[in-house]
């Protein structure tokens, strides 16, 4: 019975599943049931009643620790999940129906934390999606690589974070004395008192997908500060992004593709060698795994490196 509510949930299309946030609050609220057993929804609501009580990243990151499972995973703990409230009441529903209040409190904990382990696998699932496919073809251009790369990405909506992340790749590649910042694409795309992107030497950067007009007004601001600007956009943006820059800003913001941004320096990093290149590409690919891997929840941004790339 407790597997079909989870089937009764709404699909997130980004997640493939449930919102994480409700899995979240889930685990939090069979948590607190093991030591009071209560399926009045009205106690497990915190005031306001648009959050559950207990909810918080570290709270869910203890629980799953305890099943073995450690990558980040609702840093907000269901706390910010408008629909989640809703979904835990059917699942008190599911669970007043069950009869648990007359169980032994040891035998009810135990079944309540074989519901919890259930949704930590439907976590683990969502971990373990399937890993973004690279088709590398040395006989085409690095720059050709990469923009089809964001083009099968665009089309699968994550053409944003993985842009940003080669781009901090490449970044960390280019400069190992120098900490490049690594940033979650949500909290990177949320409004916040960041000048942008990466910030290297007294140099800002943005990376966008879709450039609008916040993004030439916080560069506008960046120029004020004392900074100097690059503004990173998709080749087939650039003739655009470029007029707009000028207009804001004549002369004042380097806006250059992606595409071009990354690839000309693994070009010159490989020497301008075929296989030295390809080599390369390889750690581009790797680094970016590895700041994806440390900071993202959503595991299906990492690529698998197709066996071309693999050194032995």
């Amino acid at each position: 019975m407790f597997s079909n509510w989870y089937k009764s949930l709404k699909v997130v299309k980004a997640n493939g599943g449930p919102a994480n946030g409700t899995l979240a609050a889930s685990l939090v609220v069979l948590e607190r049931l093991k030591s009071d057993f209560s399926t009045d929804f009205s106690l497990h609501i915190a005031d306001g009643g648009m959050q559950i009580k207990g909810a918080s990243g570290k709270a869910v990151a203890d629980i799953l620790r305890r099943f073995g499972e450690t990558r980040p995973f609702a840093r907000e703990g269901g706390r910010t999940n408008r629909g989640g409230p809703a979904e835990i009441k059917q699942m008190l529903n599911t669970l007043r129906e069950l009869n648990l209040e007359g169980l032994e409190q040891g035998v009810r904990a135990d079944i309540l934390s074989g519901m919890q382990l259930y949704i930590v696998e439907r976590i683990k699932d969502f971990h373990n999606r399937e890993r973004l496919k690279v088709h590398y073809d040395p006989s085409l251009s690095t720059w050709q690589i990469l923009t089809n790369i964001l083009e099968e990405t665009r089309q699968m909506g994550k053409a944003g974070p993985v842009a940003q992340h080669l781009v901090g790749a490449k970044l960390e590649i280019r400069f190992p004395h120098i900490t490049i910042q690594n940033e979650s694409f949500s909290t990177a795309d949320a409004p916040t008192d960041r000048a942008g992107d990466f910030i290297v030497g007294d140099t800002v950067f943005h990376i966008t997908i879709s450039p609008m007009s916040g993004v030439y007004e916080k560069s506008r601001l960046n120029i004020q500060n004392g900074f100097r600007v690059y503004l990173l956009v998709p080749d087939n943006k650039l003739a655009a992004a470029r007029q707009l820059a000028t207009e804001v800003c004549n002369g004042k913001i380097a806006v250059e593709s992606i595409e071009s941004f990354v690839s000309q320096n693994i070009e010159e990093l490989g020497r301008f060698n075929k296989l030295a290149t390809q080599n390369q590409f390889a750690q581009l690919l790797r680094t970016y795994n590895k700041r994806v891997n440390d900071i993202e929840i959503d595991k299906s941004l990492l690529f698998e490196l197709p066996h071309s790339l693999i050194i032995e």
